[in-house]
């Protein structure tokens, strides 16, 4: 059973990939290769959060390991267990990021999933992430989860080679612009995934490869390598 204590706006981490401990710290200390944003609980093989909603108390979720629900073919990077986007839209969203790691090295994934249909561990097999002596930790993992309505939708595991490029500050930020209840309600969920997507994206392809804000909206395709 893992268990994870949701105090309200306060940031958080728990780290833990072996044996189902998970240890609480302060977002500034040192917490292995993994550094993980999320708003409501933790569901998935990340562990670690950023607590933004006050009307949750505490969350108590039973780890997942469901490697059947994986796509049977290997090198999908967007991975729909739950269907918040259209075909068309997670196409795009695939190619897109499979261009931005053929040009950058970075790797972008994304899991929709409604927590406990989740192959919660298992995807980190599957995209080859958070292992213990691993040199490549350019990646995210942006795992969609609604909980019900209570809770921000956009949940970031961010490897230790991404934190310099997108600070602490950054993920904050994207989870309050698109991740809130009021913005899903208002433009739909799929938009509030496109959207974050492709502010990452956006950033990672800068010179600097470098953000504090979120970029605005109405880029050009040039600009996200498509």
């Amino acid at each position: 059973m893992n268990i994870l204590i949701l105090l309200p706006l306060t940031i958080t981490c728990v780290s833990a990939f072996s044996g189902g401990a998970m240890k609480m710290s302060s977002v500034h200390s040192s917490s292995g290769r993994r550094t993980f944003f999320k708003t409501a609980s933790a569901s998935f093989f990340a562990v670690g959060s950023f607590v933004a909603s006050p009307s949750i108390s505490s969350a108590r979720l039973d780890p997942v390991n469901r490697p059947d629900l994986l796509p049977t073919e290997p090198g999908a990077n967007v991975i729909q267990i739950e269907k918040f986007l259209t075909k068309g839209q997670a196409k795009r969203m695939d190619d897109m990021l499979l261009k931005l790691e053929q040009d950058t090295g970075f790797r972008l994934r994304v899991l929709c999933q409604s927590y406990p249909n989740t192959p919660g561990l298992a995807v980190r097999d599957y995209w080859d992430l958070g292992k213990e002596g691993q040199k490549d930790d350019k990646y995210i993992v942006l795992v969609v989860d609604q909980f019900g309505g209570k809770g921000n939708v956009l949940n970031f595991n961010v490897g230790e080679g991404v934190k310099f490029a997108l600070p602490n500050v950054f993920w904050t930020r994207l989870q309050g612009k698109y991740g809130s209840t009021f913005f899903v309600k208002e433009n739909g969920i799929d938009l509030a995934i496109v959207n974050a997507v492709e502010s990452i994206v956006q950033c990672l392809r800068t010179e600097d490869q470098f953000c504090v804000n979120v970029p605005d909206q109405g880029v050009s395709m040039k600009s996200l390598g498509l």
